[in-house]
């Protein structure tokens, strides 16, 4: 049975964007709060810039998932969706760690797993579907 792209697409990138919505609301305390003790360098973007990058990274991550989802079925299709969700947990929880908990040597170790899950899902993907790598 052939799959329904725009279905698929649909799905991932509110998937994903409804992710992202989450963290950033489990969060946003803890960042209030982190936003208004620390001193901000010169060149800071405004804090509108935030949730708007986010907002278009999370809309690229979700054509880039769905991409994969809707490329054959293979063993390099599956560790890529086990990849993905992987780097997304981390995603996920590192707002948490940062912001609410402040635990920021904790948080500097869980980014660079982070790092290093999504090196391995642009590896992974690269496999399937060169444009979901990019």
């Amino acid at each position: 049975m052939r799959k329904s792209a725009w279905k698929t697409y649909v799905f991932w990138i509110l998937g994903i964007e409804a992710l992202g919505a989450l963290s950033g609301f489990l969060s946003r305390d803890g960042a209030k709060i982190y936003n208004a003790s620390i001193a901000k360098p010169l060149l800071s973007p405004p804090s509108i810039v935030f949730p708007i990058v986010w907002g278009i990274l999370f809309l690229l991550l979700g054509i880039s998932c769905a991409r994969i989802y809707l490329a054959p079925a293979s063993g390099a299709r599956a560790r890529s969706l086990l990849a993905f969700s992987i780097q997304m947990a981390f995603n996920f929880f590192w707002s948490i760690l940062f912001f609410n908990l402040q635990n920021f040597g904790f948080a500097f170790f869980w980014l660079l797993a982070l790092w290093g899950c999504i090196l391995w899902m642009i590896l992974s993907f690269r496999k399937v579907d060169l444009p979901a790598a990019w």
